[in-house]
Formats: C-alpha cells, structure tokens, sequence
C-alpha cells in the first residue's frame, strides 16, 4: 500500500515537473519570434505620384509671326546703333528708325548673339561685303532655335545704297517679291555709292564709325564665290 502511494505521489511530481518545465520554453520561443518589416520607407514619407511640370515652348519666329512680332518689339526700341567688333577690327551702324521691322530684326539677332562667331562669307571688290553666314554648324543650329522666317522689302522710305549704308539681302528663295533675308546683311563700299540696288533692297542703318575696317574687309583676297581665303569673323555684336 505504502509502495502504491509512492509511485503515485512521485507520478505526480513527475507531471508537475514536466508540465512546469515546459511553458518557459514555448514563451520565449514566442518572445525571441523576429518582426518582418513589410517596408522600410517610414509611412510618413510616402506621397502620391507628382503630376509631371509642363514644359515651357520656346518662342520661335516663324513667317506667320515675325511682323507682328518685331512691330511690337519696335514700339519699345529706344537705341538705334549697334558695334560689330571683327577679327579685323570694330565698327558701329546707327539704324533707321523708320524702316522698323528691319531695325527691329537686326537688335533683335544682336541682342541674341546670332551675329557672334558668324563671318563676311562674301566680299566683292568696290562693291559690297556681305556678312551674317556661316560653314560652321552651330550657326545653322543658332538659325533653327530662333526660326525660320523673312522680312517684307521696305525700300521706299527715301534711303539709298550710298556708301556706307548697310542693307539687307533677298532670301535665295523663290522669291519673286525679293523678300529679305533676315539673317544676314551688307554693306556698300562703292563710292559714291549702289544706286542700281535701290527698290531692290532695303537699306536700314548706315556705318557711322569705322569704315577704315569695312574697307580693309573689302580688300582681303578672295576665291571662289567670293569667299574670303582667309575666315572673317564677327566676333561680337554690341547693342549701343
């Protein structure tokens, strides 16, 4: 009877032992669980998609705009002289004011720097030399940023191809009413002046300093197409 009790009482402790020792271990296998971050990019931060900014177009002169452009870019114009420094040294244009749209257009290329870095492309002997053009690609690109367009002749304002006067060349176009090409120019060294070109062209502005250069330009050799065997740059334009 004693020997029953015991091995009953002893079951017991035996039961109580096993079932005591194992609860620690099921709680810190619960305790010791690692977190699993989903994302680590704290809440807060997060935001909704940003609409994309819209680009702004650039302006670019097309011949549906140009007129309406440079009459209303002529109205606020108060300088009328602008200082072509070359590679053979500078010279200054005082621009008429009654022929806006040309004066218009040409403060307009200065103010732009199209006229940097472009050359006398043409030089003719007692008779003109030409400038505003270019073999360098970087003249072509400057051209396609600013646009594509042409200027209507203005040639009955009472000014004529004396020397000195700089004027403006027709598109090489079909061009039937010779309208001018903005992006270049020429200027007279005849004495005493081109008057075969009047109505032709349209004469804006005139050298008022430095004509000792533009002669010096018109007397550099030349080859075919009367381009200069040596380049003739604008170095830059200057508005005054």
């Amino acid at each position: 009877m004693f020997f029953k009790q015991s091995a009953f009482t002893t079951s017991i402790l035996l039961f109580f032992l096993v079932s005591c020792g194992e609860s620690p271990k099921k709680n810190n296998a619960v305790a010791q669980k690692p977190t699993i971050k989903l994302d680590s990019v704290p809440e807060e931060t997060k935001t909704p998609d940003a609409e994309p900014e819209e680009k702004e177009v650039a302006f670019v002169l097309n011949e549906e705009n140009a007129i309406d452009f440079f009459f209303n870019y002529a109205k606020d114009l108060k300088e009328d002289k602008v200082r072509l420094t070359t590679s053979m040294g500078s010279f200054t244009v005082q621009l008429f004011d009654n022929v806006p749209y040309h004066k218009a257009n040409f403060i307009y290329l200065s103010r732009k720097g199209y006229f940097d870095n472009t050359q006398f492309h043409r030089v003719v002997k007692n008779f003109i030399i030409q400038g505003g053009n270019s073999d360098d690609k970087e003249t072509s690109k400057k051209r396609r940023l600013i646009g594509r367009y042409l200027l209507p002749p203005d040639g009955k304002k009472g000014h004529k191809h004396h020397r000195g006067v700089i004027s403006m060349p027709s598109s090489e176009r079909d061009n039937p009413h010779k309208l001018a090409s903005p992006y270049e120019f020429f200027i007279v060294v005849t004495k005493p002046g081109s008057y075969h070109l009047d109505g032709s062209y349209t004469p804006f502005g005139k050298v008022i300093e430095g004509m000792d250069v533009v002669d010096a330009i018109n007397n550099v050799p030349v080859g075919d197409g009367d381009w200069p065997w040596q380049n003739i740059y604008i170095l830059k334009t200057e508005v005054l």
